[in-house]
Formats: C-alpha cells, structure tokens, sequence
C-alpha cells in the first residue's frame, strides 16, 4: 500500500449547549453585517427561526429569511437563494437547518459572486479551479439535525433536474468559516427524524473506517464516532430534550462528515440516485440500505467490522454480531426494513444499478462493485432479503 493523502480537517466550531445567542458575535468575527439566514420551509415557521433572528436584530445586524427550497434540493433552489441575496445586498450567510439548508446555503455563498453555471463546479477533475475565490461570500454553519454534518463540509449535493442526478459541488472555500454546533437547537427534531439522521451520521463514519483509501487520522475519528452512535442515538429518540444525547450525537455527525474526506462507499453510492429519482430522504435511504451493502462487502470488511464491533462494546464482536445489532437497532427505531416499505419497487434496479456505478460514491467502496452488482443489492433491498 502507498501511504498517501491529502489531508484537511475541519473548520472553528463553537460547539455547546446554549450558545446561540453567540451568533451576532460571530458574524462580527467574519465582518458579516447583513446576513441573508437560508434555511427550509418547516424550520422557518418554529420559534428558533425568530429566537435567532432576534439575536441578529438586537445586535443591530439586517438579516432576511430565505427558505424556498426542497428537501432534495434542486439547481433552482440555489439560483432562487442567489437572487435573494443580491436582492437583499446582503454581504454573507447564516445556513441553519439539516443537510438541505446547509447545502443551499453554501452553494448560494458559492454563487452569489460567479459568473459561470451552478453545474460547472461539479467535483469532477480540476472544475473546482473554475471558482472565483474572492466572490465566495463568508458562511456560518448552524446544524439543527446530527445527520449530515454538511457543517463541516466541502461541499454540496444539489439535484440536476434535467439529469436527474445528483450533483457534488466542491470548492475549498465552501468550508464554512465557523460553526454554531448547538445542541439545543437540535432537541426539536422529531423522533422519526432523529433515527434517520442518526443512522445517516453512523453510516458516514462506518463507510469512512471501511474505505480502502490511507487515512489514520480519519480512521480514529471514524471509530469513536460510530461508539458514539451506539451510545447515545437510542436516549436521543427516546428523549428528544436530552441535551446530553443530542451533544453526543451532533459530535458524531461532525465527526461522520469530517472523517468521510477518507471515502463513502456503496451505501452512499445508492442512496445518491435513489434520492434524486424518487426524492427520498437521504438518512432514511442510508438507513434501509446499510446492510444489504454490508453483507457485499462482508469478503473486504469482516476484518474492521470486527475491530469496531470490538470498540463499540458489542457483546458479540464478530460481522454477524455487528449486522445483527445494525439490524436490531433499525427495528427499535422504526427505521423501515426495506425500500419496499417506502414505495420503492424492483422495476427500477437497472436504472439505479448504472446510477450507483456511476456516482463518485462508488469509487471509496471497499470491493470493487458492477453496475449489476448494485442492481442486485437494490433489489435485496427492496425485498428486503438481507443474507442473499
């Protein structure tokens, strides 16, 4: 093996609880004096939406509201966002919210200041070089979900309509310049969503650790993580006002999403097309996917999956042990068995099958994978037939 990377850990996080009422402080740090706040629809009719805005008001800050966007977002959610930050003459962005919002909120800081197409700056080659770095507009990060941890992100996953893809947009500078990780402004999210995000986290530590690529750094992180999630997301959907559990949980998805600059793999690899076809919620399609890949891959991973179970404190440390508590775990939570169960039918695997293999996903997949053998590992996963 050649021991080689390119390494880069995340940006400044002001993590804990209570610590909203820092933002005003923050956008001074980053000379921010009028924020454009991006978040989604739901969000911008509860309290926090307000309570934050006052924050920003008080301290004698101009701040509007942008929330026209999908849960899937799509091209002209960001070229919408876009018109609203010029519109507005804003001179920064406060993205809050899940993955939706934190994505559209950094791909419209990407935006405001190109003169080239969203599409364009596709993580393909060198198109990052395209971006014009001085038009990027300073972002401050405020997650609301442990899922995704787009906080601490490169990029974005935005929806191409026309190919019905989804699409990574890369650049260094899209790395938001602080982070407000507080755990309060998590407590809200509903159980159903605090499993799928909670498995979405997990899964983005477990495909990191098993990803064939050198990084030990990435690879500790990744294996507290996924501890992490074993401990605390069960206390966190059973008690959604556990701050204890939600700091727990928003450390493990910030460390999912800085540990997976290592690789994803096949899980992600499904979840990526099966969300742009049938706008899927995307920890929800991690959820339901995971051990149908893992059991593919059990030739390449049994091995590491052996050692995390071990870390984990499972009481059966081998692959089986750890896919049977993954299996368990889902039922607990409610998390579907199958896409079957979501509305997903088998008449698409072939479509989803050529998809997966094309998605960069794939290429951090610990065995190598067909475009067939993703189609099959669809169709296990819409009949629910995990062992094959």
């Amino acid at each position: 093996m050649q021991l080689k990377g390119n390494w880069n850990y995340p940006t400044a996080i002001r993590f804990g609880a209570g610590r909203a009422s820092e933002l005003p402080a923050m956008c001074a740090e980053l000379g921010i004096k009028r924020p454009l706040l991006v978040t989604d629809p739901g969000l911008a009719k509860l309290p926090m939406i307000p309570r934050l805005l006052d924050y920003l008001h008080s301290a004698g800050l101009v701040a509007s509201v942008f929330s026209d966007l999908r849960p899937n977002p799509v091209g002209r959610d960001v070229d919408a966002g876009v018109a609203a930050y010029h519109g507005g003459s804003h001179d920064g962005v406060i993205a809050v919210g899940g993955g939706s919002a934190l994505d559209v909120g950094k791909a419209i800081a990407l935006m405001v200041g190109q003169n080239r197409p969203l599409w364009d700056f596709e993580d393909v080659g060198d198109n990052w070089t395209r971006v014009n770095v001085a038009g990027v507009a300073p972002t401050i990060a405020v997650p609301t979900t442990a899922g995704t941890g787009s906080e601490v992100g490169r990029a974005s996953l935005i929806i191409d309509e026309n190919g019905h893809r989804k699409v990574i947009i890369f650049h260094p500078s899209m790395l938001p310049k602080l982070v407000l990780a507080d755990p309060e402004l998590t407590c809200g999210l509903p159980r159903h969503l605090t499993a799928a995000t909670g498995i979405d986290a997990f899964v983005h530590n477990l495909e990191a650790f098993c990803s064939p690529y050198y990084h030990p750094i990435a690879q500790g992180v990744a294996l507290e993580g996924m501890r992490l999630v074993h401990d605390w997301l069960e206390a966190a959907c059973d008690n959604g006002n556990n701050v204890e559990a939600r700091s727990h949980m928003l450390a493990a998805s910030i460390m999912g999403a800085t540990a997976f600059q290592k690789g994803l793999g096949g899980v992600h690899a499904l979840a990526h097309p099966i969300g742009a076809h049938f706008d899927t919620h995307h920890g929800l399609a991690n959820a339901i996917l995971l051990p149908y890949v893992l059991v593919k891959n059990r030739p390449a991973i049994e091995e590491r999956i052996e050692a995390a179970a071990r870390y984990i404190g499972l009481a059966d440390a081998s692959f089986d042990g750890f896919l049977n508590w993954i299996l368990q775990l889902r039922a607990k939570l409610g998390i579907a068995h199958s896409l079957a169960e979501i509305g997903i039918s088998r008449e698409h695997a072939a479509m989803i099958g050529h998809d997966a293999k094309q998605d960069p996903s794939d290429g951090g997949n610990p065995l190598p994978l067909s475009a067939d053998d993703y189609a099959a590992i669809f169709l296990a996963a819409c009949e629910g037939n995990v062992h094959g």
